[in-house]
């Protein structure tokens, strides 16, 4: 019995040297898969704090950004928003005191008022024609150089300027969202429904300085003007007889 307890003994001994010879390289196991645990775990926290950085970016971005509740357009800057919203409101709070025309922004009075002053101080050293505002000489700059930057997609016609390029594109969707609040008459310029809405309201803005004849547009006075110049620019190709262009009453 005693040899038989001995023999356990050391059948002990045995297996615990040998679970001790074996500890090592499963702590070795264990301490890389708990550093690469670890490490993963790291990167998910890093990667969820970037994420968590980003959203807050957009969220402040999303709450300083101010978006028009009519058409969904949306601005860095309160002032932007409310300068936008007469286009909705119609509000124009601006009035010339020479003629009347009011104006959303004192901008656009300020360069309107020069055509009563006359002042035009850009001028193109070109041809000489002058200009009450720099865009509009630089605008103008480009019949000169030939340049037209903005292409259409549709049909590959070329502008000057993105406004024309935008305006050029309702004729291949067909949209027109200007509308005469008299008659429902639509156009695809907000320029067209102004000049249309005088037809209503029987505005001439446009006085000839020879005759005093009012005009509701200033294209229609400068070719009145060409009866007191004697100007014929439109020449005949057989025979070269110059005439003037055909003035609607």
């Amino acid at each position: 019995m005693a040899f038989i307890k001995e023999e356990s003994e050391d059948v002990k001994i045995e297996e615990t040297f040998t679970v001790k010879q074996e500890d090592p390289q499963e702590q070795t196991n264990l301490i890389e898969e708990s550093e690469g645990s670890k490490e993963e775990e790291h990167h998910v926290k890093i990667e969820d704090k970037n994420h968590l950085q980003t959203d807050g970016i957009l969220k402040r971005r999303d709450k300083n950004r101010f978006t028009c509740t009519q058409c969904g357009k949306s601005f860095g800057g309160n002032g932007n928003l409310k300068i936008h919203m007469m286009i909705h409101t119609g509000e124009k709070p601006f009035t010339c005191t020479q003629c009347g025309k009011s104006f959303s922004q004192s901008s656009h009075l300020n360069d309107h008022m020069m055509i009563h002053t006359g002042e035009k101080p850009f001028t193109c050293t070109q041809c000489g024609k002058s200009f009450i505002r720099l865009s509009l000489l630089n605008q103008h700059m480009m019949i000169h150089t030939g340049e037209k930057p903005f292409t259409c997609t549709q049909c590959g016609k070329s502008f000057r300027q993105t406004s024309y390029l935008n305006e050029h594109m309702m004729i291949h969707t067909g949209e027109k969202p200007f509308t005469c609040p008299q008659c429902w008459k639509s156009f695809s310029r907000s320029s067209d429904l102004n000049l249309h809405m005088r037809i209503h309201t029987g505005e001439k803005p446009f006085t000839c300085t020879q005759c005093g004849k009012s005009f509701s547009c200033s294209s229609s006075l400068n070719k009145h003007m060409r009866i007191h110049t004697g100007e014929k620019p439109f020449t005949c190709t057989q025979c070269g007889k110059n005439f003037q262009p055909l003035i609607k009453p």
